[in-house]
């Protein structure tokens, strides 16, 4: 496939006709090439969960868990904690406006998972109002609306979730983006703000060492992916990316702000009120 094929079928809006459709080719074919280091660095990812799994549990409960959006780093955690037996429940925010091969996916997750696997979902009558208000199309009048929309649908659901947690883990790497070049396996930044930890297990790893597990392991994953999604978020708000684009140029494509980010990653300046 060319590159002018593929800037092609990724060029119109939702809605519009694109011209052209790709044909689906397993991501695992494209993507799975393990780093010289990936052997080191599995055996990194798994001993920071185990020791989080002791670490992070109290009088039988666990005050640690999983942020999963089902995207291709997620479920090799998820993976890796049901492989080790770790017990860390895991959670999804189902926000009313996923893909509907997300959504499969994430009916599959809840009835194979060994760890226990929570929905959380936005408030209906909240969402109602901001589309009432807004409309369908609000996220793309304005970057305001558009984190409007996200904080409706995404952060007020995650405080829900994190409500109590000593800690939770993200699939977080540094490839994925400039503004991710710096994540670290332990992230104490919010610690001071929310007195919870933030571990990303797989920070160290490539897009090739992802992939590269999932093929190995036979790991379920969203069909998107295959179509040229490496990250996928909501429905509207989610493209697939040309060869040579930033790993998340098909989030929120239409802004032109550096950082795409909903506010789940998105770190306060330092003296910044919580």
């Amino acid at each position: 496939m060319s590159n002018d094929q593929q800037t092609d079928s990724v060029s119109a809006l939702p809605g519009q006709a694109s011209g052209f459709t790709p044909q689906p080719v397993p991501a695992t074919r494209l993507n799975a090439r393990a780093s010289s280091t990936y052997t080191a660095k599995l055996a990194e990812t798994q001993a920071l969960l185990a020791q989080a799994a002791v670490q992070f549990k109290r009088d039988g409960q666990f005050t640690i868990t999983q942020a999963s959006s089902l995207g291709a780093e997620d479920v090799v955690i998820t993976h890796i904690i049901n492989s080790l037996g770790l017990g860390i429940p895991v959670f999804v925010l189902e926000t009313g406006a996923l893909h509907d091969e997300t959504l499969s996916l994430l009916e599959r997750t809840v009835q194979s998972s060994q760890a226990p696997v929570t929905v959380y979902q936005p408030s209906s009558e909240a969402v109602i109002q901001f589309v009432a208000r807004e409309g369908n199309e609000a996220m793309y009048k304005s970057i305001e609306l558009r984190k409007a929309c996200c904080g409706i649908r995404k952060m007020e659901p995650l405080a829900r979730a994190l409500a109590g947690k000593a800690a939770w883990i993200t699939g977080l790497r540094r490839e994925q983006s400039n503004a991710r070049a710096d994540v670290p396996l332990t992230d104490t930044s919010e610690q001071a703000s929310t007195g919870r930890l933030k571990l990303n297990p797989l920070a160290n790893w490539t897009w090739g060492d992802v992939w590269h597990y999932i093929a190995s392991n036979a790991v379920d994953y969203n069909p998107l992916h295959d179509r040229f999604y490496p990250s996928i978020g909501c429905a509207p708000c989610t493209r697939a990316i040309s060869l040579g684009e930033d790993f998340r140029a098909g989030r929120w494509w239409w802004e032109d702000e550096a950082a795409k980010e909903c506010g789940l990653h998105v770190k306060k300046p330092t003296g910044a009120a919580a």
